[in-house]
């Protein structure tokens, strides 16, 4: 049988490249998997070689230790592939398509699924609606950041591309369909983005990055990113973003010597749960971010809330925090008749527009995000480097199809 290797958690700060079995149509007992998971029969599933497989912020938060994971949990949910083997439930995909993954996993059966809500499908993990894979809590799926892998429900969840040849020339902007581009996209929409936008994205991580670049698609007039990260803020600049240093204050009133009024239309969280004050030394205080932009988006606008936020932080600031409980200011956004739009991106909702901008040259969300392959056995440095603040995407390439 072919070898395997994968990135699992080790400990807080620490992964490593481990051996792993060959992926089978039967999801098996393992760190992380769900016990009426266990024996599950996956005949409409495939095996992919993977192609490209992305370190995300939401792996680096397992990584330092502030969810549930377990010991040898693989990680990767950004996942890009090329199908090597196919059930026999499977009709339309075939061996040898290039594929995007869909980084929350859907059965296209249940009522969630049918009306578009594949973030919360209700069919594949029994602790709760949606799943991932490599992730805590989520059904125990096994993730991404390895030689093989498998993807269930195929012929729903996969996005085939229409060219090989293609799809091998852009595929460091196609990898990105798995997840952060459109979850940027998801939270440049839901904040209301449209033509002659202002839009504040808070965070220059590679979501933020993501969201900044999709509301200029989506016609932008300007698009402002805050973070207290230098050479972060230098890459949003780098793509035509005004750029705010949270290190020098709040918001608000930087916002306004751009703008001239201390708001903007629409905003984006792009930061999540271990989010930071404003001012030089900050410290975590993760209602910061989502109490910030209520005060800075006009009323009646939106916000956009891809960042994650947890039910189980174990390095919570408070007894609060490490429920998911903060003290948000409701009652402005009440009095401002904010809306608010959280939870995991429905993927499916996006991609295939998302990829037909790539294709025909429309968005370069790989130069935006600043991405970088690095190969499976650098993933140890890669998580460390990304950890310390890079502004890098990074991209890892388990089997050599990226340059």
């Amino acid at each position: 049988m072919t070898g395997n290797k994968a990135v699992a958690y080790k400990e807080p700060g620490k992964v490593e490249l481990i051996d792993i079995d060959f992926p089978s149509f039967e999801l098996k007992d393992g760190p992380g998997v769900n016990p009426a998971n266990v024996g599950r029969s996956v005949p409409h599933g495939v095996i992919l070689k993977t192609v490209a497989t992305n370190i995300c912020g939401s792996d680096q938060h397992m990584v330092r230790g502030r969810t549930t994971a377990p010991t040898n949990l693989v990680l990767g949910h950004e996942i890009t592939g090329e199908v090597v083997e196919v059930g026999p439930g499977v009709e339309f995909i075939k061996v040898g398509d290039i594929c995007s993954v869909p980084f929350n996993i859907a059965c296209g059966r249940c009522r969630n699924c049918k009306e578009r809500k594949t973030g919360i499908c209700l069919n594949v993990n029994p602790d709760r609606p949606g799943s991932a894979y490599g992730y805590v809590d989520m059904g125990g799926w096994v993730g991404g950041q390895a030689n093989y892998v498998l993807v269930p429900y195929a012929d729903w969840n996969l996005l085939k591309f229409p060219d090989k040849d293609q799809a091998l020339e852009k595929i460091m902007d196609l990898t990105m369909l798995s997840d952060i581009f459109p979850t940027g996209f998801h939270g440049a929409v839901t904040a209301g983005v449209g033509v002659g936008s202002t839009v504040y994205v808070a965070g220059a991580g590679p979501v933020g990055l993501a969201a900044a670049t999709s509301a200029h698609l989506l016609g932008a007039a300007v698009v402002i990113v805050g973070d207290l990260n230098g050479d972060r803020l230098a890459q949003a600049r780098s793509f035509g973003c005004e750029t705010i240093d949270l290190g020098e204050g709040g918001p608000a009133e930087q916002i306004e010597q751009i703008l001239g009024v201390p708001e903007v239309d629409c905003a984006v969280d792009a930061v999540g749960f271990e989010a930071r004050g404003h001012g030089h030394g900050a410290k975590e205080a993760p209602a910061t971010v989502l109490n910030s932009l209520m005060e800075i988006t006009a009323a009646g606008g939106a916000l956009g809330i891809p960042g994650l936020y947890v039910t189980g932080d174990p390095g919570g600031v408070d007894e609060a925090a490490k429920k998911g409980a903060l003290s948000l200011s409701l009652g402005t956004g009440w009095a401002k008749s904010l809306s608010f739009t959280t939870g995991q991106c429905p993927v499916m909702k996006y991609n295939r527009q998302l990829m037909m901008a790539i294709l025909h040259d429309k968005v370069s969300i790989a130069k935006n995000v600043h991405a970088k392959a690095i190969s499976l056995e650098d993933a140890p440095k890669g998580y460390a480097e990304f950890d310390a603040g890079a502004a890098t995407k990074y991209v890892l390439n388990p089997n050599g199809y990226l340059s």
